[in-house]
């Protein structure tokens, strides 16, 4: 008898995942294209190549896809976040904002989709909220460590200008999303400087530069 093949766990768990994220990029493509309630669970299979069972493995509902992609953009703010060492914030947040667009920078339409199907649905919302929520806790951590460096000021509360930063970087988003063609880039590192010119107790610090 034949001894059946086994697949090491740690191979197992990146095939996993690379198919997750195969299954989440063929869906927010189709999205970009035709928007979240035009996008069939069958369209988002057979972009991906994968069968039904295998994308309901992964993600119960289409509306699930939304919860991975947040949960995605929740992975970079801890990534970015977490590396910030020796480096001044204003450089960590300024990668960050770019970093977080990197998606749905790909696409306006992508954006009004992913703006409409979350803020039409109150499943979606709550789960909005939620990886907001995560995200702002690690938010408030970085900019109140900020603070004790004397890199941002201190008579501002700290889970405030999370909160702010959040808003910026939506509003940015939604209005690039609403008026195209314009350099999304540019738009960041314009309202970025505004941004730290209110907060910061000094120079935006620009380090590395961003991705374009």
């Amino acid at each position: 008898m034949a001894t059946p093949v086994t697949i090491p766990t740690g191979r197992r768990v990146r095939r996993q995942a690379q198919t997750r994220e195969g299954i989440l990029r063929a869906a927010l493509g189709l999205f970009a294209r035709q928007g979240f309630f035009a996008t069939t669970v069958e369209q988002i299979t057979e972009a991906a190549d994968v069968g039904k069972g295998t994308f309901f493995n992964y993600f119960p509902t289409k509306e699930h896809v939304l919860a991975g992609f947040g949960e995605l953009q929740l992975t970079k703010v801890k990534a970015v976040l977490g590396a910030v060492g020796g480096q001044p914030v204003s450089a960590a947040l300024r990668r960050l904002m770019h970093e977080l667009a990197v998606e749905p920078g790909k696409s306006p339409a992508l954006v009004r989709s992913l703006l409409g199907a979350n803020l039409s649905s109150k499943p979606l919302r709550q789960l909005m909220k939620r990886n907001l929520g995560r995200g702002r806790r690690l938010l408030t951590d970085a900019i109140r460590a900020a603070q004790r460096r004397g890199e941002i000021r201190r008579e501002l509360g700290a889970a405030e200008l999370a909160w702010h930063f959040q808003q910026v970087y939506f509003g940015t988003l939604l209005l690039w999303a609403l008026h195209p063609p314009s350099n999304l880039a540019r738009r960041f590192e314009e309202t970025f400087e505004v941004f730290w010119g209110g907060v910061g107790t000094g120079s935006a610090g620009r380090g590395e530069e961003p991705t374009r």
